[in-house]
């Protein structure tokens, strides 16, 4: 008999809906010119990320990094067909860390980013223009890698859902699971702190007003030429 778990808390369901909105939105407003609005959807994406990895540090059992980040052999178990859980599978876990990894590589590169015409990222004055261009193409190039991961977990959700046919979709909506079985400490663990929500929050906008509030370098000095006389 099937019984539902509570596996995903809210914060991490409004996280991922959230990133997924965000990323979209980044993407449209590169492709239309509207750069200011990219470089704000960049800090927000900022701030979740770093929401999500304060997140999986102090946040419920199955939202935390030591629930589902695990070595080759877990991963290989999984493979096997040896592993059962109710969070994120082995391999479904390194999925989730390229998830973040990569966005997060992109706004940093993106904060050092310009391009050669009316638009620098926010710390673009801290570095000469060569390592500045250098840290553009790593952008572009971020976003191809963004795109084959996302990729890939879309190719899992649907692998899922028509060849073993388990939606991954729905509980990350309600934060409910299906499962044979039922482990007693399930709810308990599900439970959202309040205590521990709030540090996630006030790390995440430290984070992005830091970044919003660096200013540039002053610029050096003009020097002047010893007349030659």
């Amino acid at each position: 008999m099937l019984k539902r778990i509570y596996v995903w808390d809210w914060p991490l369901r409004l996280f991922h809906w959230l990133l997924v909105t965000a990323i979209v939105a980044a993407y449209l407003t590169q492709r239309v010119g509207a750069m200011e609005w990219h470089q704000r959807i960049g800090l927000t994406i900022l701030g979740l990320i770093v929401f999500r990895l304060v997140w999986g540090f102090v946040g419920t059992r199955h939202a935390r990094f030591a629930d589902f980040v695990r070595g080759p052999s877990s991963v290989f178990a999984y493979l096997r067909g040896e592993w059962h859980g109710h969070g994120h599978t082995p391999l479904g876990g390194w999925s989730v860390l390229l998830l973040l990894l990569v966005p997060l590589g992109m706004v940093t590169t993106g904060l050092f980013a310009n391009d050669d015409i009316a638009f620098s990222g926010l710390l673009s004055a801290w570095v000469d223009k060569a390592l500045s261009d250098s840290l553009t193409s790593l952008h572009y190039l971020g976003f191809n890698l963004l795109l084959g991961v996302i990729g890939l977990h879309l190719a899992a959700i649907a692998f899922y859902r028509f060849k073993r046919r388990i939606d991954l979709i729905r509980p990350m909506i309600n934060g409910w699971k299906e499962s044979m079985d039922m482990p007693s400490d399930t709810q308990k663990n599900a439970r959202t702190g309040s205590l521990a929500l709030l540090f996630s929050l006030i790390v995440a906008g430290l984070a992005v007003a830091g970044v919003a509030a660096l200013e540039p370098p002053p610029a050096p000095a003009a020097t002047t030429g010893t007349p030659d006389w």
